[in-house]
């Protein structure tokens, strides 16, 4: 396939083809698998936040704190940054731009003066359940692609990975 006719996806088989002849013994299926789920995925990612998230003045990542937050507050800080995958030092930053717009608010913990516990504001859980309406939309339409069998059988799948010690490793390196 000429370079001019490639597209985001049709660049795995490419890269594929390429690699394997500048590194024999390349393991073809094992790249394909981790840049198929990286792009799938960071295609969906970009879906979701330029049609969600973007409109809404959030980011990605301030969605997945809010999302957190949503579910789960009160709660601390470090464990906010554990549960979306994120740094704390990142998760810090988003909060001072969460709670500058209103949808956030912070306190000590009871148990630790050291520690932080983060809480959405009334705004923010209104602002939230509808943003959440928008973007279960968009997960459907994603996964409208699939039938449900097809669904059950790649969420366990990705399920059985995830439960792997390289995965449990990395989950713990957040």
């Amino acid at each position: 396939m000429p370079d001019d006719d490639l597209d985001y996806w049709s660049f795995i088989d490419v890269a594929i083809e390429r690699t394997a002849r500048e590194q024999p013994g390349l393991d073809a299926a094992a790249m394909r698998l981790v840049l198929s789920l990286y792009r799938a995925s960071n295609a969906m990612v970009y879906d979701l936040e330029s049609t969600v998230h973007r409109p809404r003045g959030w980011s990605w990542p301030g969605f997945r704190v809010l999302f957190v937050l949503w579910l789960t507050a009160p709660m601390e800080a470090k464990r906010v940054a554990q549960l979306s995958g994120m740094s704390r030092a990142a998760v810090s930053a988003l909060v001072n731009t969460l709670e500058r717009d209103g949808l956030v608010s912070r306190r000590k913990a009871g148990h630790d003066r050291r520690a932080v516990e983060l809480s959405l504001t009334a705004a923010g859980r209104a602002t939230m359940s509808s943003a959440f309406a928008a973007h279960h939309d968009r997960e459907r339409t994603w996964a409208s692609a699939l039938d449900d069998d097809e669904v059950a059988t790649l969420t366990r799948l990705l399920d059985k990975m995830m439960a792997s010690p390289v995965a449990r490793a990395a989950n713990r390196r957040h």
